[in-house]
């Protein structure tokens, strides 16, 4: 498979100097950017798919009249949290 390349960006200095001061051992400026932009692609993927299950969620809550109350929900979570913390 061929690679491609990513536009290189003009930044100030202080953002690079901010960048490299965060450098791990053996890690280049390079990794850095692109394990970087892995994780914003990574996140913008699970932020799209968690909207795209809410609105699915709104729209089946319209059609079938099932809706839950918000509080009820929480103390759920909340029972669901003491009870894995108790584990």
């Amino acid at each position: 498979m061929k690679t491609a390349t990513i536009p290189s960006l003009r930044v100030n200095p202080e953002l690079r100097h901010a960048a490299e001061s965060v450098l791990q051992d053996g890690e280049t400026l390079s990794s850095f950017v692109i394990e970087s932009l892995r994780t914003g692609i990574q996140y913008r993927q699970m932020k799209n798919e968690f909207i795209a299950r809410g609105f699915a969620s709104r729209e089946e809550a319209r059609q079938t009249g099932e809706y839950f109350d918000a509080e009820d929900v929480l103390n759920d979570l909340d029972d669901m949290l003491s009870n894995a913390k108790a584990e």
